[in-house]
């Protein structure tokens, strides 16, 4: 059973120009995305730069205006009331965002920036949140003494897991990762991603996984959704997106996944090369005339994809 429902959310950017700089166009950073959130799930969100995926998350905890669409939230549209402080949803929809180091004030120390949601939501006494920041910081690996340091001290690593112990201090029903190990080398990511799938199990709680490596979602993530110029091209399971991709950019997204596998190589280029050539010969099976993506069907029960529907546009 879904905790949050988000239907048909619209994120839109006015053009202006002329004289009286009036709206000419709009750009749809993000056009008509739906999806719920079930308790203890992941579901990522994998999209190229600049597709809305960032602008999504950043809409469903309040950063960005809602043009049009809701989000349910245990049953009540908050998508006007998600803004106000001290509201249940506040407390319990948290983001951890790309760049740790701008997330976090450099004149506080690091006992102030993970005590600030504590303060806001909760009544605790500051002997009872001293050791609740020692409980925090115990999670993610980190010393006690790290609370009286300021966010400089640490490396990216580091700052990234005081952004996860800041995250879920309250403990969250949603915390929304964009991007949370794009920035760290690989050694420090895959810390990073079993702390994360550590305080998953320990609290229950569910992630909105924000990224363009796949690699990485694959293995964080339940369900995933594909994301294309503002829309879902495809979403479905794990397993339907890697095992039965049905969209060309899935298709494209996926052969260009890494692989150090000498071998393979030239098997891998001329996977890439076919792709390629099947992305520009069946091109307006995808998109309309205007390059919008078309509206998601589903394919199966759990599988939805972007596309016109058979005998059409043949």
């Amino acid at each position: 059973m879904s905790f949050m429902e988000i239907t048909n959310l619209c994120v839109h950017y006015p053009i202006r120009g002329g004289f009286f700089n009036t709206v000419v166009d709009n750009v749809y950073a993000v056009d008509g995305v739906s999806m719920s959130f079930e308790k203890g799930k992941t579901y990522g969100l994998v999209g190229e730069s600049g597709c809305g995926k960032s602008t999504t998350g950043k809409a469903i905890i309040g950063l960005e205006k809602v043009t049009a669409g809701s989000i349910t939230y245990e049953g009540k549209d908050v998508t006007n009331e998600r803004r106000k402080r001290g509201s249940s949803y506040n407390r319990d929809v948290q983001m951890i965002f790309q760049d740790s180091h701008s997330s976090m004030n450099p004149r506080k120390r690091v006992i102030d920036i993970i005590a600030e949601p504590i303060r806001n939501f909760t009544t605790m006494t500051p002997d009872e949140e001293n050791r609740r920041v020692n409980e925090l910081l115990a999670i993610v690996g980190m010393p006690e003494d790290a609370k009286y340091k300021y966010p400089h001290q640490f490396s990216g690593g580091q700052r990234q897991r005081l952004g996860i112990a800041r995250a879920v201090a309250c403990k969250p029903k949603l915390i929304i990762a964009d991007e949370p190990v794009s920035a760290l080398d690989l050694s420090v990511q895959a810390q990073v991603l079993n702390f994360m799938q550590d305080i998953q199990d320990e609290y229950g709680l569910s992630y909105l996984f924000i990224s363009h490596d796949l690699g990485v979602v694959k293995h964080m993530c339940d369900d995933i959704a594909i994301m294309y110029r503002g829309r879902f091209v495809e979403r479905g399971t794990s397993k339907d997106i890697y095992t039965n991709p049905q969209h060309i950019y899935t298709h494209r997204l996926l052969s260009a996944i890494p692989n150090i596998e000498p071998a393979t190589r030239k098997e891998r280029r001329e996977e890439r090369l076919r792709v390629e050539q099947l992305y520009r010969e069946q091109q307006h099976k995808f998109y309309d005339k205007d390059g919008k993506v078309y509206p998601i069907r589903p394919l199966t029960e759990t599988h939805y994809v972007a596309m016109l529907p058979t005998g059409e546009g043949e």
